[in-house]
């Protein structure tokens, strides 16, 4: 799998940007993305350095719309944690 595919989104919730300050950035990833995988997309993509990734799975939820109902689709989460002499990601400075 190519870096482009692996790495879907960021995440810019309040939670996230609370862990910038740590070096710590989240993406919504692929389902089948292993963490090995995800920290060469990150170190590619950004040409940063990964110190650990840790991943969740997130589960849908019910959604209603009138007499229907559903799910949301479930999809996978991914918190990057860089090291400590490595830069940080541009994306994420503007939005601080």
């Amino acid at each position: 799998m190519a870096a482009q595919d692996i790495i879907i989104r960021p995440i810019i919730t309040e939670k996230s940007m609370d862990g910038i300050g740590m070096k710590k950035y989240t993406f919504e990833v692929a389902k089948d993305a292993t963490k090995i995988d995800i920290a060469r997309a990150v170190e590619t993509l950004f040409g940063v350095k990964v110190n650990k990734v840790n991943t969740l799975h997130v589960r849908g939820h019910m959604r209603r719309q009138g007499r229907s109902q559903g799910y949301t689709p479930s999809w996978k989460k991914a918190i990057v944690t860089l090291t400590e002499d490595s830069k940080t990601i541009e994306f994420f400075e503007g939005m601080m």
